[in-house]
Formats: C-alpha cells, structure tokens, sequence
C-alpha cells in the first residue's frame, strides 16, 4: 500500500510499544504486505488489514486511508495463533 503520509493513533503507538513493533516494521509491512481483509464502510475512512512478515514473525497492520493517500494506522499486531490458521490470513 503506497501511503503519502503515515499517522499513528494513539493506541497503535501504545500497542506497538507493548508488542516491540517498530515503526520501520509498519512501513514494511504497508509497503510489501498483502491486503486480506477491506472495510469499505469504516468511518472517517476506509480501512484495510494487511498481513506482513518481519523476517519470520507475522504482522497485522490495521490502516485507513483517506482520498489524498495518507495512511492512518489504527493497530498492528502479531497474529494469535490459536485464532488464526497458519497462513495468518484465515480466521479459525
């Protein structure tokens, strides 16, 4: 996902702090990861969840954008496996 601009709310700062997820991982993750879930009616924006990979480690990245290409990560996350299937893009 190319993204002009990238936002973090509040909690994402929060939860990323927590998880030891890094703002370089986000990037990487919006730039090679692939979108597995749309919301199209979210408000104020859109959002997305885009599945990625830090060398290994799996990563989710919850992101709305808005019509001039900023991005505003809501939260990112490490899969729970024992809620997702192994490919980290099926629910269970």
């Amino acid at each position: 996902m190319k993204c002009r601009k990238i936002h973090f709310s509040g909690h994402a700062a929060i939860q990323m702090f927590k998880r030891i997820i890094e703002v370089d991982h986000v990037e990487h993750v919006l730039k090679t990861g692939k979108i597995i879930r749309e919301y199209p009616e979210d408000k104020p924006y859109p959002s997305f969840l885009i599945l990625g990979f830090i060398e290994k480690r799996p990563l989710h990245v919850v992101v709305s954008t808005d019509k001039q290409g900023n991005c505003y990560i809501i939260t990112a996350y490490e899969p729970d496996r024992k809620l997702w299937e192994s490919d980290f893009e099926t629910k269970k």
